[in-house]
C-alpha cells in the first residue's frame, strides 16, 4: 500500500490547480504528480489516499488505479477484471457497483461491458471464497470504476464514497446551486490567499457556497473533516491512522481568524440559507452575510479585494432539469415582465416578490426597467464604488466582457458540469459608464471609433 497510483478526476480546466493542491498537501516531488485531462495521476501511498480525501477542495473523488490493459473485446474486460486481487480491498459480505464511462470505445455497450466486469469480481471471490458479494446500485460499500479508451480499460477502486463536492455541511440550497468544488477552484484561479488579510467578496452568494469554501480556508479547515468516506468500508482501512490525521486537522485550524470574507444576495431567503450552511460548516464567525441589491451594495471593507461571483445565465439553470425549470416557471409567475438579459432573467419592480418565492440573486437580478442591461449597470457600480478591486466572474458568455463594456485582463476555461464557462478577470478602475452611450452616438455620426473599452 506504499506504492499505489492514485487518480483525482476534476473538472476540465482545473488540473493545473489541482496539481498545486495535491503537491502542497502531501508533499511529494513534482516527478509523482502528472496532470492529465480532467484529472491528475499521483504516485503515492495509502496514507497520501486519505489525506487527499480529506484535505482536497478541488478533486472529484480519490481512486485507486489497479490496472491499465489493452482490449479489444467483452472477453478482455473479464479476463484483465478477474486477474485483480479483489479479495485484498473487500470481502464477499460487502456489496459492491460498478460504474463504467468511455471515449472512443469500440464496444457497442456499455452496459454489457460492466456486466462482464461485475461477473468476472463476483467468480473470483467465489472461487477464492466460496461466495460471492451482492451487487446493490443505490448505496454500494464499495465502488469500482472502469473507464475504456479506444483501446485500454482502466480499472479502479473509489476511496472516497459520495463524491467530494458533498462536504456535509450544504443543506440548505437554490436552484442549480454552484459545487463546492467548482467555488474552490474559482477562488483558487482568483489567486486569493487569507495569509494576505485581503478581502473576498461575493455579491450574488445564494446558498453560500464561494463564501463558506473561502472562510474554511481562512479558517484552515479541512473540507473533509465532516464527513465519512468510502476508504472507511475498505479492508486496509485502519481506523487509528485516520484518527490521527483528522486529529492533525482539527489542531491545524485557526479558530480566531478575522473575518476577510463578506458575502450578500438580494433574497432574503438565500442568506438565511447561507447563514445556516456557514453554522454547519463551523465558520459563521469567520464570514459576514448580508441582505441586498447588487447594483447597490458598497464594498464591504476600505481596502480592495476581490470580487468572485457566479452570475445568473439561462443555461445553468436549465442545465438542473426540472428544478431550472420550475425556478424559471416560478420567475415568470412573480414578474409576468420578466425579460431575458443576456442569459439572465431580468426584472423590475417585483424583484423582491421573486427572491420570495425561492429565486436567488443568481437566477434572477435587478435590472432598472426593460431597456436596462443589468451587466452593464453592474460594471458601472463597480467602476463607480470598487476602485482598485479585482472582479472575477465566471459565464458561458464569451461575449459578456463587451455587454459590459470592460475589458477582460484574463480568462480561464473551466467546465461548471456540462456547461463551457471563462471566468473572466477584470481590474476595476475609476471612470463613469454614463457618456459611453454619448460616444457611441458620435461613432455612428463619423466622430471616431469611440475609444478603447475601459
Amino acid at each position: 500500500m506504499n506504492a499505489l497510483h492514485l487518480f483525482l478526476p476534476c473538472a476540465a480546466g482545473v488540473e493545473g490547480y489541482l496539481a498545486d493542491e495535491i503537491a502542497a498537501i502531501t508533499a511529494l516531488p513534482p516527478a509523482q504528480i502528472q496532470a492529465l485531462r480532467a484529472g491528475v495521476l499521483v504516485q503515492g501511498s495509502w496514507r497520501h489516499a486519505l489525506q487527499l480525501n480529506l484535505h482536497s477542495r478541488l478533486a472529484q473523488r480519490v481512486l485507486v488505479q489497479l490496472s491499465r490493459t489493452p482490449y479489444q473485446n467483452e472477453a478482455d474486460l473479464y479476463e484483465a477484471a478477474s486477474h485483480i486481487a479483489w479479495e485484498l480491498w473487500f470481502t464477499p459480505q460487502q456489496t459492491f457497483r460498478i460504474d463504467i464511462t468511455a471515449q472512443r470505445s469500440p464496444l457497442k455497450s456499455l452496459n454489457f461491458a460492466a456486466l462482464k466486469i461485475k461477473d468476472a469480481v463476483a467468480d473470483r471471490f467465489r472461487a477464492r471464497a466460496g461466495s460471492r458479494p451482492s451487487v446493490d446500485t443505490q448505496w454500494p460499500d464499495v465502488r469500482i470504476f472502469a473507464h475504456l479508451t479506444n483501446d485500454r480499460m482502466a480499472l479502479y477502486i473509489d476511496t472516497s464514497g459520495e463524491p467530494l463536492f458533498k462536504r456535509g455541511w450544504r443543506e440548505d440550497k437554490g436552484d442549480a446551486p454552484l459545487k463546492e468544488t467548482l467555488a474552490a477552484a474559482m477562488i483558487a484561479a482568483s489567486g486569493w490567499d487569507p495569509a494576505s488579510g485581503q478581502p473576498l467578496y461575493d455579491p450574488c452568494c445564494g446558498s453560500g457556497t464561494i463564501a463558506v469554501e473561502a472562510a474554511q480556508m481562512a479558517c484552515r479547515m479541512a473540507p473533509g473533516v465532516q464527513r465519512r468516506f468510502g476508504f472507511e468500508r475498505l479492508l486496509p482501512f485502519q481506523a487509528h491512522v485516520w484518527q490521527q490525521l483528522r486529529a492533525e486537522a482539527r489542531e491545524g485550524e485557526l479558530r480566531d481568524a478575522p473575518v476577510l470574507v463578506y458575502g450578500s444576495d438580494v433574497a432574503h431567503r438565500m442568506v438565511d440559507f447561507a447563514q445556516r450552511n456557514a453554522q454547519r460548516a463551523g465558520v459563521a464567525h469567520a464570514v459576514q452575510l448580508r441582505g441586498g441589491d447588487a447594483l447597490q451594495r458598497m464594498p464591504p471593507t476600505e481596502t480592495p479585494g476581490i470580487l468572485l461571483i457566479n452570475p445568473p445565465y439561462g443555461e445553468r439553470i436549465a442545465a438542473a432539469g426540472v428544478a431550472g425549470q420550475r425556478a424559471e416557471e416560478r420567475a415568470r409567475s412573480a414578474a409576468p415582465r420578466v425579460h431575458r438579459v443576456g442569459g439572465t432573467l431580468g426584472t423590475g419592480t417585483l424583484r423582491e416578490a421573486a427572491a420570495s418565492r425561492g429565486g436567488r440573486e443568481s437566477a434572477i437580478m435587478a435590472a432598472g426597467s426593460e431597456d436596462d442591461d443589468f451587466f452593464a449597470r453592474l460594471a458601472s457600480h463597480w467602476k463607480k464604488n470598487y476602485t482598485g478591486w479585482t472582479a472575477w466572474m465566471l459565464t458561458p458568455d464569451r461575449d459578456l466582457p463587451r455587454r459590459m463594456r470592460l475589458k477582460e485582463t484574463r480568462k480561464i476555461p473551466m467546465w461548471n458540469g456540462p456547461i463551457e464557462c471563462r471566468l473572466f478577470r477584470f481590474d476595476l478602475v475609476a471612470g463613469s459608464m454614463q457618456a459611453r452611450p454619448q460616444r457611441q452616438a458620435g461613432e455612428a455620426a463619423g466622430a471616431g471609433d469611440g475609444g478603447p473599452r475601459a
